[in-house]
């Protein structure tokens, strides 16, 4: 869209997609991201620029340039409507909202990596430890894992944050030095995930685990 930008080389500059660069309008001011409802009204409120930074397969909002004026009158409405008993009262019904559709999650989610694990009975007591270790990571609001993705089915969110976790906790993947070469680290993680794969299926079997287990240790 021609109201997206990339950041510029100095502070009043933005990059268009075309690798041209201009200067902010004389007037504006730029809004930061955090407030929805701002960033809401500016959009629909006129002319406005949007910035953007791509970090790897990741996109960032680094705020939106408009004028001021714009700016400063939208700020006082919301600032007015957020002052009534009506406003506090709503604030309070979507954070319980919020809080009951959360919670309802994690136990969905909960019981996606216990399907997942599918531990024989045997081991059911290091199923129930593994599946509250990994939601307890995965789940909360912000955490920025898998498990908040909904891209995909929760049974494959469930399995990816199995692992993901099992990947940290039980091989030394944060301390191996990985070659700066493209498609080591991705492979790196596929090996160790095959490790993964295969100590589950051992539990999923039934078979003797020994005390020494890294999932054991991890889990303890």
């Amino acid at each position: 869209m021609d109201n997206i930008f990339a950041l510029g080389p100095k502070p009043n500059c933005v990059r268009a997609a075309d690798g041209s660069i201009r200067t902010v309008p004389e007037g504006w001011v730029l809004v930061p991201p955090g407030d929805p409802a701002v960033t809401r009204r500016v959009k629909a409120a006129g002319e406005h620029w949007i910035v953007q930074e791509k970090r790897g397969r990741k996109t960032f909002s680094r705020g939106i340039w408009t004028e001021a004026t714009t700016v400063e009158r939208i700020r006082a409405d919301l600032e007015a409507e957020r002052s009534t008993e009506s406003f506090a009262k709503k604030k309070v019904a979507d954070a319980q909202r919020r809080e009951k559709a959360q919670d309802a999650y994690v136990d969905d989610f909960h019981g996606a990596v216990i399907a997942f694990l599918g531990f024989h009975t045997s081991h059911a007591e290091i199923a129930t430890q593994l599946a509250e270790a990994v939601t307890a990571h995965a789940t909360p609001v912000g955490s920025g894992t898998v498990a908040r993705t909904k891209r995909i089915p929760v049974e494959e969110r469930a399995e990816a944050a199995v692992i993901a976790w099992m990947r940290h906790q039980t091989t030394g993947y944060d301390g191996m030095e990985i070659p700066r070469v493209k498609g080591e680290r991705r492979e790196v993680r596929r090996m160790l995930a095959r490790r993964s794969h295969e100590l589950l299926s051992q539990y999923r079997k039934g078979d003797p685990i020994r005390s020494d287990c890294p999932l054991k240790q991890a889990l303890k």
